[in-house]
């Protein structure tokens, strides 16, 4: 008799879509090889083992699946070869990474009866894309296994929080493996103690406040647990300032914010590209909100050599009151915010953008020392520079027409 995890005996069940998601320890890889390896020799089947990122066969399932056909006593039906993997009555294992793939180079896959989608957390929109659609062969399966990372991670989202039909969804942990021997119990016990908050996701399966080594982690874990990502209305009573990042090509990224005593409220982001200012200052003045200030960042006096003119310039002549966001270097600018994020209230909806940036912004690593750099420049780092603008202009956000009249800039300015 095989011996199984309970929650995973859905693996020999009739489902489109197997997704399995927890903690370490958990025997999700385990039982998604054996339960593939057993139908493959039960029937004729052609199985693909995906990953986000695959370099060489050393980053797959080859040798999982090569431990577990040893450990089942299939040596005899299934040969391993270097690249592949074979079973007498034909069924053959194929390792591929999604990143390399394109909508046309993935169709050799279309055949396959089972796709197997191991460390997923990590696998991007642009490859789940790509990838479901291709396996579409009468009674094709695709298995997905996974310790989530973020809530917001595409797999997690597409699988977990808006799961498809004809889906089985299991969260399944430590407690859960019936391999569970005491060299693994020593481990989480150890990392229980030593890393409380670590733990709830290594071996517990719970979602991240922010990924690894994210410059904010306790900050936005912080603002999580207290409740302050929630929603966030606009007073008509306060100032609504505007802080800008500039990009064009890069994205631009303006939050709206509201200052209430200590408060910090951001009650939204908005971030784009390859718009001018005079069209955000349109955008903008549609809201027909309270206005406050523009914040721009120390560049914005630099002249643009295609219009000669600097978005202060711009902004002021679209009638907006402008300040300059002080020179202040970049690691002093995140001390700043640190210390400022514990007043922050977000809203999650419509500065979710934001939030995803704080949780993921963090530092280049040297390859060769494997220390910790300079702030990485991607995605995320236009709004987290955002936030910081917000952190270090703050105390010069007033109301100064507290209770007074609604300050709406003259429309025909647009």
């Amino acid at each position: 008799m095989i011996e199984f995890p309970e929650k995973l005996q859905c693996l020999f069940e009739e489902a489109r879509y197997k997704v399995a998601h927890g903690g370490r320890g958990s025997a999700k890889s385990w039982s998604f090889a054996r339960a593939l390896l057993i139908q493959g020799a039960q029937q004729t089947l052609r199985i693909g083992c995906f990953r986000e990122i695959q370099k060489s066969i050393k980053d797959s399932v080859h040798k999982l699946l090569g431990d577990q056909i040893q450990a089942l006593g299939l040596g005899a039906f299934y040969e391993v070869l270097e690249t592949t993997i074979r079973g007498r009555n034909g069924t053959e294992f194929i390792f591929a990474g999604l990143a390399a793939h394109t909508v046309e180079s993935i169709k050799s896959y279309e055949g396959l009866d089972r796709a197997w989608v191991e460390e997923a957390q990590f696998v991007t929109k642009r490859s789940w894309d790509v990838l479901i659609p291709t396996i579409r062969k009468k009674g094709s399966q695709i298995w997905v296994s996974f310790n989530p990372e973020l809530e917001t991670d595409e797999t997690y989202q597409r699988f977990v929080k808006h799961p498809p039909p004809n889906a089985l969804v299991v969260e399944v942990n430590y407690n859960d493996n019936p391999w569970f021997n005491d060299e693994l119990e020593a481990e989480r016990l150890h990392c229980q103690r030593t890393d409380p908050e670590g733990y709830k996701n290594i071996w517990g399966g719970k979602c991240k406040p922010a990924v690894a080594g994210a410059i904010y982690y306790n900050e936005i874990a912080a603002a999580e647990a207290d409740g302050r990502i929630c929603n966030v209305p606009y007073d008509p009573m306060l100032k609504v300032h505007v802080v800008f990042d500039l990009g064009w090509n890069d994205a631009m990224a303006i939050s709206l914010v509201q200052r209430n005593a200590s408060e910090v409220r951001v009650i939204e982001y908005i971030e784009d590209s390859h718009r001018t200012l005079a069209q955000y200052s349109a955008d903008l003045r549609e809201k027909r909100l309270n206005w406050g200030k523009v914040y721009l960042p120390h560049d914005g006096r630099n002249k643009d050599f295609k219009t000669g003119k600097s978005a202060e310039e711009i902004m002021q002549a679209l009638s907006w009151e402008v300040a300059i966001t002080p020179s202040m270097s970049v690691e002093e600018g995140i001390r700043a915010t640190r210390m400022a994020l514990p007043r922050f209230y977000i809203d999650k909806t419509k500065a979710a953008r934001l939030v995803e940036c704080f949780k993921r912004y963090r530092r280049a690593i040297n390859q060769q020392t494997n220390e910790p750099g300079a702030p990485l420049h991607d995605e995320f780092s236009h709004g987290a520079d955002n936030g910081r603008y917000i952190a270090i202009n703050l105390d010069d956000m007033r109301n100064e027409a507290w209770g007074g009249s609604i300050n709406y800039p003259d429309m025909n300015n647009a």
